[in-house]
């Protein structure tokens, strides 16, 4: 690491006054771990100031950014912090291994060029000194950032490529959800917990019959049953928890194509538009299915066929409310029958629902269409009471020859739900069973 007397000409005590940063970064802690002599190399950096010219009580050395990537400044605090001292006028040098420490993109690159050429600050690596105000020096400078931006695209290129060619053969090992677990051989099964497993296909079967999401979730805390979760935090294996049942996690039992026994790759892209400052995760949009780049079928065990996951993705599409399209939804929370799917017979809109009364318990139907598009007058408003209460008898008199099988095919459902839910309480009997024995045999060996 010779200075040389040209390099050493560009600096001048106006530099030696302010002081010298030394910037450590490794992309991953794996690098940080098993690449020691590149971390070891960037910490004896802080000789290069030192033949440059500047005491060692007045060299900085920045690593808060180890294990991190340089694709961008937003985590990275080391190099935010940097970029703040040279806007302060506080650093005469700036000392790393290369362009492709300091950043990996070319914002980035040109901010740190760009302040150092207006605050005067030098830049160094382990051959060269440059000055950013100097044309050539700059011209140079930006070369390294561009060539370190290009690196890291290739880099990404073939990694990418290599991910998406073993995932075609459906052995890029993804992580699963809960209910299913990788054997010993890598190939996924069961969870062999049975509670685990009655659980998930209680979802299914639940939301078979009452076909919306909420309801199962309803359906699920009013018997007090809670769901599994195994989060990934931390080293495998990971812990299970029991928590009370959210449409979130009914929902993503229900949308996630591996209980279809599916293998999937691509189900989620990353969309910058939709990027939220310090949420690392957000900006994540679901891709359709005719867009997967890999689906395999028969890849695992599954929970529920193929038609059937296609069949709950359609129901979950069509319980939203699409008024505009005639698509009215799922019936909602009110007092009247036909909310939501009343037509008006004059101009065939859709009718809403109001209530009138001095305490609001009289539900109306209402058509508000020529009011609201052209300006006139109401086209008419019923009292659901009266027609409400002539659907129903008409209803039930349709219903009437059939109504011994009706009731015995509502016992039967019932008893089904009832072995159900005996079925779930006993296995729940039975962990708490094994989670009391197993405290008690580890508080007998450890009690002297």
């Amino acid at each position: 690491m010779n200075s040389g007397s040209g390099l050493s000409a560009k600096v001048t005590p106006e530099h030696r006054a302010k002081l010298a940063y030394v910037y450590v970064r490794q992309s991953t802690l794996a690098q940080v771990n098993r690449h020691g002599e590149s971390t070891a190399m960037q910490y004896q950096l802080v000789e290069r100031a030192v033949q440059l010219g500047w005491p060692p009580e007045r060299i900085k050395v920045i690593d808060e950014d180890l294990g991190k990537s340089g694709a961008s400044a937003e985590y990275r605090l080391g190099f935010q912090y940097l970029i703040a001292e040279i806007g302060l006028a506080r650093v005469g040098l700036v000392v790393s291994l290369g362009a492709s420490r300091l950043a990996r993109n070319n914002s980035d690159w040109y901010q740190l060029l760009e302040l150092c050429s207006v605050f005067g600050s030098l830049m160094a690596d382990i051959e060269t000194l440059y000055d950013p105000r100097v044309y050539a020096d700059r011209l140079l400078l930006g070369l390294s950032g561009m060539m370190s931006e290009a690196e890291l695209h290739h880099l990404k290129l073939r990694l990418h490529a290599g991910e998406r060619h073993k995932a075609e053969r459906g052995e890029l090992r993804i992580a699963l959800p809960i209910g299913l677990v990788y054997g010993p051989g890598g190939e996924v099964v069961f969870d062999p917990d049975q509670e685990i497993h009655s659980r998930i296909s209680l979802v299914f079967s639940k939301f078979a019959e009452l076909g919306t999401a909420r309801a199962v979730v309803r359906y699920l805390r009013y018997v007090e049953l809670p769901l599994p979760s195994r989060p990934l935090r931390g080293p495998a294996p990971h812990a299970l928890n029991w928590q009370p049942a959210t449409s979130s996690a009914v929902l993503g039992i229900l949308k996630n194509p591996a209980y279809a026994g599916a293998y999937v790759y691509g189900r989620h892209v990353m969309d910058p538009t939709r990027r939220q400052p310090g949420r690392p995760h957000s900006g994540t949009v679901s891709v359709s299915i005719d867009k997967w780049p890999v689906l395999l079928h028969h890849h695992h065990p599954a929970y529920v066929g193929w038609e059937a996951y296609l069949a709950n993705q359609a129901q979950l599409q069509a319980n939203q409310s699409r008024y505009a399209e005639g698509k009215p939804g799922v019936p909602r929370k009110g007092l009247a029958l036909l909310q939501g799917i009343t037509i008006c017979g004059r101009c065939g809109a859709r009718m809403h629902l109001s209530y009138s009364g001095p305490h609001g318990e009289f539900p109306v139907y209402k058509c508000d269409y020529g009011r609201n598009e052209a300006g006139s007058t109401r086209c008419q408003e019923i009292r659901a009471l009266g027609i409400d209460a002539e659907v129903e008898r008409l209803v039930l008199e349709a219903l009437a020859p059939d109504k011994i099988a009706l009731a015995l095919a509502a016992l039967h459902e019932m008893e089904q739900d009832q072995a159900t839910l005996g079925q779930q309480w006993q296995l729940r009997l039975e962990r708490a069973r094994y989670e009391a024995e197993r405290a008690q045999r580890q508080f007998d060996a450890v009690e002297p």
